[in-house]
């Protein structure tokens, strides 16, 4: 056996003491195979997303709050790093494959477009008036990786990692998670159908139970995290979440994270299934309804959706027109479609092209863009 076989071998040690309900690297589908190198089929999927150029963008993407003067407010890329180190800190408890929910953890938001959910928000509004398709930003995450990166070509990532960042969805919470078992086929008819069908996140579940994991890890990351935002800018105080949930739960994010953490791992060790206990459960959703009218609806006025609005009709408007009359000093030829092959650019029309371009944006580009925009107005 020569030193790289060896070390092939060494990177799969880990996998001998793994759950029965875990999912193997040998197990790992891709669309289109690719031949082996020393590290599993899911490490790679990792390697793949961190070196990836949406990825990068991750640091300068809202979580919650826009543009705030403090630097210690949540962006998507921490929320991100803290999904990951929650997921695999239930999923070795568990003994679950680390490297498919860190794959599926560090990819799950890539397609989160600037200003967050509200951003989220306002391209679905465009996307459904122009193309008649919905916009979710777990869709465009698997898009990105699929059709976008690498110039058209997309990362080639594996089937499981791509169905657990399409079925992520954090805002649908319940007090157990199971599997539903798919093939290669079944995950691509259900990303295709997800552009039509508005609901669909409602009905999808992970393929894995890896993917399980990070669905409730997502929640579990952000929940006691943007209490802890909302109460460093002043917009609510500790005192004000409710003492049953503070019983249950904690009022700081440590304890808020180690007290469903450790439900978890309780009610779901040896299962082949992801569950929480009713007590925690309740706490927890009643927790988020807490946040969502404390924090979430109040995390920007209507004066400022109205004006992001206003600016990303004006920009998706202006890039269309670039498009179509081939201006190619136009950013989104510069900065998006000159790195784009024949693939991408012939078979995607130039509203498509706009959203993708947009949805890519960090924050700060995307406030530029509107500024400029509103300036030749």
């Amino acid at each position: 056996m020569n030193k790289l076989s060896k070390a092939k071998d060494n990177f799969l040690l880990t996998e001998e003491f793994l759950s029965p309900y875990a999912t193997k690297s040998s197990e790992a589908i891709r669309f289109n195979e690719i031949s082996d190198d020393i590290r599993p089929a899911f490490f790679r999927d990792i390697d793949k997303i961190i070196h990836s150029l949406s990825y990068t963008r991750y640091s300068d993407k809202t979580q919650v709050y826009s543009f705030k003067e403090n630097d210690h407010i949540s962006k998507r890329i921490i929320h991100v790093q803290l999904v990951s180190k929650i997921s695999r800190t239930i999923g070795r408890a568990l003994k679950l494959n680390c490297d498919l929910i860190e794959a599926i953890a560090l990819g799950h938001d890539i397609g989160h477009t600037p200003l967050g959910h509200a951003g989220e928000r306002l391209l679905d509004e465009i996307s459904r008036r122009e193309l008649g398709e919905n916009f979710m930003h777990n869709i465009q995450s698997v898009r990105d990786f699929m059709e976008v990166e690498n110039g058209g070509t997309g990362l080639n990532l594996c089937v499981q990692t791509l169905d657990g960042i399409m079925c992520h969805n954090g805002e649908m919470l319940s007090n157990k998670y199971e599997v539903m078992k798919k093939d290669k086929e079944e995950v691509l008819r259900e990303y295709k159908e997800s552009y039509t069908d508005k609901n669909s996140f409602k009905k999808y579940r992970p393929m894995t139970l890896e993917g399980c994991v990070v669905r409730i890890s997502d929640v579990i990351a952000y929940i006691g995290r943007d209490i802890e935002d909302a109460i460093r800018l002043g917009d609510i105080k500790r005192s004000l979440v409710p003492e049953e949930i503070v019983k249950v739960l904690g009022d700081t994010n440590k304890d808020i994270v180690n007290s469903i953490i450790l439900d978890i791992i309780e009610n779901s060790i040896d299962k082949d299934y992801i569950m929480m206990s009713d007590e925690v459960y309740k706490a927890l959703f009643d927790l988020k309804k807490f946040n969502y009218e404390s924090i979430y609806l109040k995390s920007m006025s209507e004066e400022e959706i109205e004006y992001y609005r206003d600016g990303m009709n004006m920009i998706f408007n202006n890039y269309l027109n670039d498009l179509d009359n081939k201006n190619i000093n136009s950013l989104i030829y510069k900065m998006f479609l000159n790195n784009k092959n024949n693939n991408y650019i012939n078979n995607n029309s130039n509203k498509r092209i706009v959203i993708d371009f947009i949805a890519g944006m960090t924050d700060d580009f995307f406030l530029n863009e509107v500024k400029k925009a509103c300036k030749k107005a």
